[in-house]
């Protein structure tokens, strides 16, 4: 064990963080601290480094082990470049390559007994030098650099100029390289796109040390954690595996508890109204009765009702309106910043219906794409059009779309004037805010406030064309859940934004990843994304290959390996996943038919049992015809079963 925390205790007035709460992380281990947005993962962390006092508790970490920790927010102001700042953590290896570097220029002037003393402080410097990997330290820091999304062209740039999210990958790559045995991270993926993500996940998957990790990223805790240490109202539950895992587990326990409380509250009831009826009986046996039972009921302990944390956030998303068939169609459209292209040429169609998720590295463009659909700036070249009655909901990343002069409340009355008070209030209601919260002005709000009053804004809104720019950033784990429940249950069609590679494997049913300035175009969800991804890079967006269109597709079955291949249009994949889905419904009624049969012939089996069955010979020829038809029937089917379970599986 490395680090234990035994008894922790730390309220805020009233507000009690955690109660009594212990854990422990095992030399080597990767857990993660779990729980909604204000439970108290990052006091807990700011608590074990000694950032913040408890108010009782131990926290103990082994002797002569090392802790190293990742705030959210980093307020680098050094005056190093990038490469200079996280060259800084390998201090120790740099001081030593400057002694050898010493020794060696001291003994060409030595000789004898001084010449032996000095060579075997060399030897003893050279191999520590070596055990420390200190031949390779440079390329280490490019490796991690690179790994955390920067350039080489980057590296030379003043860390004090760099913005928040390219501070924290500073200080993240720093904190890597100097290898403590527990490194505590407070949401490492924040600031990374999805190829830095998959590098972290990597790297600390294949850590040395231990990690205990904070993070809203359900995918990454799927991959890195073998244990998840769950906060929910002040209580600390700890549960091994992984976020899966917890999640199943939380969610069974929950159920049981829920069922526990339930029955007891039956069985109280019943007691209560037993005990009525024998008192209204007004006899001295049934009242005896009657009193012992009541004994009987004052020893019962109340179980508390678990708490529903899916109550606090819930809201539905429903167009007002039906658009065409043809939502949105792009053409050959081009945007870059200072003679810098974001992306050239591209073009894509979006149906009605389709939930179409862009990814892409930091920087690629999609972000700007958005924008440009909604008129916020204008693209270089090209154009886009919207379908019949298609009427659009925003929901940005930054939030611009709130005003933040505004409370809550006349944020959403200005902009929505028919709804009465109650109304408004009711809507915030499922959005968390309640009472005086809904006169909160916009410009003191958290970041995970504001999103939430802007999906309240999209609800509202009853648009049939949803776009949506990082939905889930500042979203806890609860909260994201409900937000995908709403998207799939939505009848219109999406098009957004997302690094949160659960969130568009749980919603996204096509995926525009932006690539080399051109689109990739992979008709599933994240999985089948990296399933295809190599292969579709290379044959769509490869650096050298110069294509005559921005966006290109696959459909779920092939990938095409000649011209009239990759000539494949959108009507030739919309036609391939049709035959698919029928074959997919067709697989299904088949399941169905096949059980209805034979669930028939069981029953006619059982019947022929029957004396009044087999003792009328007619009877007995009817269910023997017919089971000799369904039997035949089921043959038909067997065959076509087989032959679709080839197709679907």
């Amino acid at each position: 064990m490395i680090l234990a925390c035994h008894n922790l205790n730390k309220a805020f007035g009233d507000q009690i963080i955690v109660k009594n709460g212990s854990f422990h992380i095992e030399d080597r281990e990767k857990a993660a601290l779990v729980g909604v947005n204000g439970a108290g993962k990052s006091t807990i962390l700011k608590m074990i480094v000694g950032e913040m006092s408890l108010d009782d508790g131990d926290v103990i970490l082994t002797r002569d082990k090392t802790l190293g920790y990742l705030a959210q927010t980093q307020a680098l102001q050094s005056g190093n470049t990038i490469f200079e700042e996280v060259k800084t953590a390998k201090a120790d290896i740099i001081e030593l390559e400057k002694q050898i570097r010493t020794i060696e220029l001291e003994l060409k002037h030595l000789s004898g007994e001084a010449l032996d003393s000095r060579l075997e402080t060399y030897n003893r410097l050279t191999a520590s030098f070596e055990h420390q990997n200190g031949y390779a330290y440079q390329s280490e820091l490019v490796g991690v650099l690179k790994g955390l999304g920067f350039d080489e062209s980057d590296f030379s740039k003043p860390v004090d100029t760099l913005s928040g999210g390219q501070k924290t990958r500073v200080s993240l790559g720093k904190l890597l390289l100097t290898k403590p045995d527990i490194l505590l991270l407070d949401e490492p993926t924040n600031h990374l796109d999805l190829n830095s993500i998959s590098w972290l996940e990597t790297y600390l998957m294949n850590y040395s040390g231990a990690v205990l990790i904070v993070s809203h990223d359900r995918y990454f805790l799927n991959r890195v954690v073998s244990k998840v240490i769950d906060v929910d109202h002040g209580e600390i539950v700890m549960y091994s595996g992984n976020y899966r895992d917890f999640s199943l587990k939380k969610q069974q326990l929950r159920d049981a508890r829920m069922k526990e409380y339930l029955n007891q509250q039956r069985e109280i009831k019943h007691q209560e109204a037993v005990i009525e009826k024998l008192k209204s009986f007004n006899r001295e046996k049934s009242i005896k009765r009657a009193e012992s039972r009541e004994k009987m009921l004052d020893k019962i302990t109340p179980l508390e009702k678990p708490i529903d944390h899916d109550l606090e956030l819930h809201f539905s998303l429903e167009p007002s309106s039906i658009s065409g068939n043809d939502v949105l169609s792009v053409e050959h459209l081009s945007k870059g910043f200072d003679q810098a292209p974001l992306f050239s040429d591209i073009s894509f169609d979006i149906q009605r219906g389709e939930h179409v998720a862009v990814i892409g590295d930091n920087g690629t463009g999609k972000t700007t794409l958005l924008k440009i659909l909604n008129q916020v700036i204008s693209a270089d070249s090209g154009l886009f059009r919207l379908g019949s009655n298609v009427h659009i909901g925003y929901y940005d990343q930054e939030h611009h779309v709130l005003h933040s002069n505004k409370n809550i409340f006349d944020e959403i009355s200005d902009d929505y004037p028919t709804l009465t008070n109650t109304q408004i209030r009711n809507t915030l209601a499922a959005f968390q805010f309640a009472g005086e919260d809904v006169y909160k002005m916009i410009r003191d709000l958290s970041g995970g406030e504001r999103g939430r009053v802007s999906l309240a804004k999209l609800m509202l809104s009853e648009a049939n064309f949803l776009i949506l720019d990082e939905p889930t950033n500042h979203l806890d784990i609860t909260s994201k859940e409900i937000l995908e429940q709403a998207l799939n249950d939505y009848t219109g069609t999406i098009l957004y934004v997302s690094h949160d590679r659960y969130f568009i494997n749980q919603t996204a049913t096509r995926i525009l990843e932006l690539v080399n300035q051109k689109f990739v175009n992979y008709i599933g969800n994240y999985d089948y994304y990296l399933e295809k991804k190599e292969e579709l890079t290379a044959a769509y967006a490869a650096p050298s290959t110069q294509s005559a269109g921005g966006a290109v597709s696959s459909d779920a079955s092939s990938v095409p390996s000649s011209d009239t291949d990759t000539k494949l249009d959108w009507q030739a994949q919309k036609e391939a996943q049709a035959n698919l889905r029928k074959q997919q419904s067709e697989f299904k009624k088949t399941e169905e038919r096949i059980a209805a049969l034979e669930d028939r012939n069981t029953q006619i089996d059982e019947d022929m049992m029957l004396e009044e069955v087999y003792t009328n010979s007619v009877k007995c020829q009817e269910l023997a015809d017919e089971k000799h038809t369904n039997e035949q029937e089921l043959e038909a089917l067997y065959e076509q079963w087989e032959k679709l379970a080839e197709v679907v599986s």
